[in-house]
């Protein structure tokens, strides 16, 4: 079986195919197919070494995305050739979903949605379930106001779709123009590139998505959510009356279904920046390391 693993740090480079045996399905357990899987900010920071003593003991197969087809559903429920959708938290199991074949618990599993193809489903998992679990924990209503920080990003560009779905108010902070369009076209009332332009205690919560701590965007009593872990904590707000956290993200096929109706629905838009095989994976992620990404690097198994 293939595979892509690492047994030290660095670039790209150290990036290949090893041949590894395949995983046997304990009880409760899924066996899939991988079809294709993405490249996620997580993926990088791991194979150059800065995640630290979270990391897995080497060596490790990379990987949290995954699109695919069941081949062993065990006593699951799950049939064999069901096209389904899995994140895999790779860094707390070492289970890594840059391989031929992977076995998950069922919990993270979903149906993938019949609208999209399996290499434009596999952008879904990490960001998806990171932006619904963020917004859940915002608990933001209907006819709520809330800020997005990164609103055009992987995880933000769907945070204000599925905001917008719920019949959330949305305005967007982007870091670059090029983004304003996409922010606009997805349903932001005000999108923006300047953090003056949001400094005004009016949002009833606040999605930060890469550590821009626009604290003075929310209002009293309100609540700030950031996944920006690299940044460190939200600054305390208690004086305000705001609920603050750093949201991490969690397996959860539950959340998957979900996204997968909102795809289905329309509500959700996925996108793809471009494929690679993976025979290709230095290659991708050389791209990746690019940045200017409209949408998300997917291989292809």
């Amino acid at each position: 079986m293939r595979a892509i693993q690492i047994d030290g740090f660095g670039t790209p480079g150290i990036l290949d195919i090893i041949d590894t045996p395949e995983p046997e399905p304990g009880p409760g357990e899924v066996l899939i197919r991988t079809v294709a899987t993405s490249i996620n900010p997580v993926d990088d920071k791991t194979r150059e070494g800065a995640i630290g003593e979270g990391t897995p003991p080497l060596p490790i197969t990379l990987g949290w995305d995954l699109a695919g087809i069941v081949v062993d559903g065990g006593s699951t429920g799950l049939r064999a050739g069901e096209r389904v959708i899995a994140m895999s938290h790779q860094l707390s199991t070492g289970r890594g979903t840059w391989a031929d074949l992977v076995a998950l618990p069922a919990q993270a599993v979903a149906a993938a949605p019949r609208s999209v193809s399996l290499v434009e489903a596999a952008t879904l998992p990490l960001p998806g379930l990171t932006a619904l679990q963020t917004l859940d924990w915002l608990a933001v209503k209907a006819g709520e106001r809330l800020l997005i920080a990164g609103a055009a990003g992987a995880v933000g560009g769907l945070a204000l779709q599925i905001a917008r779905a719920r019949g959330a108010k949305v305005d967007a902070l982007v870091s670059r123009d090029a983004q304003v369009a996409f922010a606009r076209d997805h349903g932001a009332d005000l999108v923006t590139t300047d953090l003056n332009a949001v400094q005004d205690r009016h949002y009833d919560a606040v999605f930060d998505t890469f550590g821009a701590f626009v604290t003075e965007a929310v209002a009293d009593g309100g609540r700030y959510a950031s996944i920006a872990t690299q940044a460190g904590p939200v600054p305390d707000l208690s004086s305000r009356g705001v609920r603050t956290t750093v949201n991490q993200v969690r397996e959860d096929g539950a959340g998957l279904n979900e996204l997968t109706k909102l795809v289905d629905d329309g509500s959700l838009q996925l996108r793809v920046h471009s494929t690679f095989g993976l025979q290709e994976i230095q290659a991708a992620h050389a791209r990746f390391l690019q940045g200017g990404l409209a949408g998300k690097i997917t291989l292809v198994l």
